[in-house]
C-alpha cells in the first residue's frame, strides 16, 4: 500500500478538521433549541410555549437547510479556483456567523445567521471530500472517504460534551461563541496544503470556463440522469436525518423534563444522547468502506437507508410514547439510530467516482446542496406538525417515510464499485 506524502496527510487533516469543526457548529444549535427559543421568543414578543418552540424550531432548521442549499454555488468556484483556496473561505465563513449567533437579541437575528452559517457549512463538505478523493492514492481512497466523514460526528460528539461542560453552565450564548473556532483552522490549511495534481492538470482548461459551465456539465446527456438521482438520494438522507435525528437533543429533553429531570440534568442527558448518536455514526462511518466494497455502493446505502427508515419510526413513533420507561429503550434505539446516520458517508465515497475532475467540486455541491431546499421544507413541516400534535413523536417518525421512497430508488443509480476515479 503506498504512504502517504505530506500534502496528503496535512490535506487530510486540514478537511477532517474541518468537517469536525462544521459539525459542531451545526449541532450546537440543535442541542441549544429549547434554551435559546426560550430565552429568544419572548424578547421577540412571542409566548415560549412548546408549541411555539417547536414551530420556530422547524422554521430555523428549514432557513438551515435553505442556507445549506445554497452552497451549491461553492462547487464553480472549487472547480474553477481550486479545493484548497474554496475550503479556506468556508470554514471562515461559518465560523463569523455561528459566532455572531452569540450576540443576537431576537429571533429573527437567529434565523438570519443560521441561514448563513448553513452556507459555509454546506461547502465545507464538498472541499474537502472532494480534495481527499482527488490527492489520496487510488488503493487508500475508499478508507479516506470513511475517515473523512467521521469528522462531522467527531464534531457532533464535541458540541456535546461542549454543552455538557460549558452549555449547561454558561448558557446557550456560550455555545455561540464556541462555534468561532474553526476559523483557527485557516492557518494550517494556508501553509503546507497544495491543490490535488489531478486539478492542476486541469487548471488552465477550468481557469478559461464560465462560472456556470461546471453546471452545465452535469446535465449534460451523459451526467443529467446520475446528477437527479443523486440529489434524490441526499434528498431521503436529509429529510431523515435534518428534519428526524436533529431532533434527538429536545426529544431527550422531553422525556427528562417529563420524569422530574429538570434543568442542567435535562441538559446533560441531551448530551449523552448526541454523543451516543455521534458514536454509532463514526462507527458506521468506519464500516462504510468494507460495506461498499462487500455490498456495492448502492447495497451499502440500501443498508444505512434500511436501518434509518426502521429507527426513526421506532423510536419516535413507538418508544417515544412508552412514558416512565421510554428514556432507556429511547437510548437503546439511537445507538442503531446513529449507525444508520453514516448513510452520508457513502456520498463522500461515492459522489467524486461518478464525475470528471473538470466537474466534480460541482457535482459534489449540487447533489450534497441542492436537495436541502426541499429538505428545508420538509424540517418546516415536522415543526408545524410538533405545534399541531402538541408533541414531536408523530411528526419526525413521518420522515421515516422518505427512506422507503428512497430505497425504492437504489437500484437505477450507477454502480462504480472496482472503477478508478475518473480523470
Amino acid at each position: 500500500m503506498s504512504p502517504l506524502t505530506r500534502n496528503q496527510i496535512r490535506g487530510f487533516w486540514a478537511s477532517w478538521g474541518g468537517w469536525t469543526l462544521d459539525g459542531m457548529d451545526s449541532f450546537i444549535y440543535a442541542l441549544v433549541l429549547v434554551p435559546s427559543l426560550r430565552d429568544l421568543l419572548p424578547r421577540s414578543g412571542i409566548a415560549a410555549t412548546k408549541g411555539n418552540v417547536g414551530y420556530y424550531g422547524g422554521l430555523l432548521f428549514a432557513l438551515f437547510l435553505f442556507g445549506w442549499g445554497l452552497a451549491f454555488l461553492w462547487g464553480p468556484v472549487g472547480d474553477k479556483f481550486g479545493r484548497v483556496r474554496t475550503l479556506m473561505l468556508t470554514i471562515v465563513w461559518y465560523s463569523v456567523f455561528t459566532f455572531l449567533s452569540a450576540l443576537v437579541t431576537s429571533v429573527w437575528q437567529l434565523a438570519v445567521l443560521r441561514l448563513l452559517a448553513g452556507i459555509g457549512i454546506g461547502g465545507e463538505w464538498a472541499m474537502g471530500g472532494t480534495f481527499v478523493a482527488e490527492e489520496w492514492p487510488e488503493e487508500r481512497r475508499r478508507a479516506g472517504a470513511g475517515y473523512m466523514h467521521t469528522g462531522y460526528y467527531v464534531g457532533v460528539f464535541l458540541a456535546a460534551l461542549a454543552n455538557f461542560t460549558i452549555g449547561s453552565r454558561f448558557g446557550w450564548r456560550a455555545m455561540y461563541a464556541v462555534g468561532g473556532l474553526p476559523a483557527l483552522l485557516l492557518a494550517w490549511v494556508r501553509h503546507g496544503v497544495v491543490e490535488p495534481a489531478c486539478w492542476r492538470q486541469k487548471e488552465g482548461m477550468v481557469r478559461s470556463w464560465q462560472i456556470w459551465q461546471p453546471f452545465a456539465t452535469l446535465f449534460s446527456s451523459t451526467l443529467r440522469r446520475r446528477t437527479i438521482l443523486n440529489s434524490l438520494y441526499m434528498l431521503t438522507s436529509v429529510s431523515g436525518l435534518w428534519a428526524g435525528t436533529v431532533y434527538v437533543p429536545a426529544a431527550v429533553t422531553t422525556l427528562a423534563e417529563a420524569a422530574s429531570r429538570v434543568g442542567p440534568q435535562a441538559e446533560r442527558l441531551a448530551s449523552r444522547a448526541t454523543m451516543l448518536v455521534a458514536f454509532g455514526t463514526i462507527l458506521g462511518c468506519l464500516a462504510m468502506p468494507w460495506l461498499a466494497e462487500k455490498l456495492g455502493r448502492r447495497g451499502a446505502l440500501g443498508l444505512f437507508f434500511s436501518l434509518m427508515m426502521t429507527f426513526i419510526a421506532l423510536t419516535f413513533g413507538k418508544v417515544f410514547y412508552l412514558g416512565a420507561g421510554a428514556l432507556t429503550w429511547f437510548f437503546v434505539c439511537l445507538f442503531f439510530l446513529g449507525f444508520g446516520g453514516a448513510n452520508f458517508a457513502v456520498y463522500t465515497l461515492w459522489l467524486p467516482e461518478q464525475y470528471p475532475t473538470e466537474c466534480r467540486a460541482s457535482a459534489f455541491a449540487f447533489s450534497t446542496s441542492f436537495a436541502r431546499f426541499s429538505g428545508a421544507g420538509i424540517a418546516f413541516l415536522v415543526g408545524t406538525g410538533v405545534q399541531h400534535y402538541g408533541s414531536l413523536g408523530i411528526p419526525v417518525a413521518l420522515t421515516s417515510i422518505a427512506f422507503a421512497i428512497g430505497l425504492l430508488l437504489i437500484p437505477f443509480g450507477a454502480e462504480t464499485r472496482g472503477q478508478c476515479l475518473p480523470a
